[in-house]
């Protein structure tokens, strides 16, 4: 399966994007950018309390998920949006579906 392109990536929603990045940050069990993605966010401050590093003590994939949903609801923020695209298309296109090879 060929990788995506920036320009593929882009015509995508960003719902489509942040789904197939957490997708594949769940494959990696990647906490670390769930952190990072919950930091562009409005009203994350405790977010910004937590680094998602691998030594850290409680942040977990499934943390950041519960977070992300209760911080987004039901839809994004015009302020945050460009970042978060920029934040998945740049997740993907770093990180290709590898559960696909």
């Amino acid at each position: 399966m060929p990788e995506a392109t920036f320009d593929e990536l882009d015509a995508l929603s960003t719902e489509e994007l942040r789904e197939r990045a957490f997708a594949q940050a769940r494959h990696r069990m990647d906490v670390g950018f769930f952190w990072s993605v919950l930091k562009h966010l409005p009203d994350a401050d405790e977010a910004t309390l937590l680094d998602g590093s691998p030594n850290s003590v409680g942040p977990t994939v499934d943390e950041a998920v519960a977070l992300w949903r209760e911080f987004t609801g039901h839809g994004y923020d015009p302020e945050s949006e460009p970042m978060l695209r920029a934040a998945f298309i740049d997740y993907l296109l770093k990180h290709p579906d590898e559960a696909a090879k």
